[in-house]
């Protein structure tokens, strides 16, 4: 895991190797198959992959008490054992504005459920010339209804 004070050392040297940075963020509590879908297809638009998630205090203002299920530590760990993500760091804001202004991604990959206007560091990374994806969802999977189906009882 890259601490956050590390992010704009670590990046530079990627940059310098001349690597195409990718970055993409969330919770990632409970891993699920739209998580992958999009961890591969992020991966496919440069050379290295960095994840970062939201911290527990993150995760608990954003979707409320009993969130995360898996402490970010767990999160962490298991992003990093998936062969497409280079990298993973945390942040403790409620969005990734700080992450992304340290990496200064050359891609920005988020979920196609985010509209024009909605990605956070979008505008940031189009004025230096990097690119943002929209990256096609996984239909039937969320971690909000994983969790709910799980309270509830519910099968899928």
């Amino acid at each position: 895991m890259i601490p956050a004070g590390r992010l704009a050392a670590v990046a530079t040297d990627w940059h310098t190797a001349g690597s195409r940075v990718v970055f993409t963020n969330g919770c990632f509590d409970l891993l699920h198959p739209g998580h992958l879908a999009l961890l591969a297809g992020a991966a496919e638009y440069g050379d290295v992959l960095v994840v970062a998630i939201n911290s527990d205090r993150s995760v608990r203002r954003l979707k409320g008490t009993g969130r995360p299920v898996y402490p970010q530590n767990e999160r962490a760990e298991t992003l990093r054992a998936i062969r497409w993500v280079d990298a993973v760091t945390v942040f403790d804001d409620d969005t990734p504005e700080r992450a992304i202004d340290s990496i200064r991604p050359d891609v920005l990959v988020k979920g196609g459920e985010y509209g024009p206007g909605e990605i956070v560091g979008e505008d940031f990374v189009a004025s230096y010339g990097g690119t943002t994806i929209r990256y096609p969802m996984e239909a039937g999977y969320g971690t909000t209804q994983i969790v709910d189906r799980l309270r509830n009882g519910r099968e899928k």
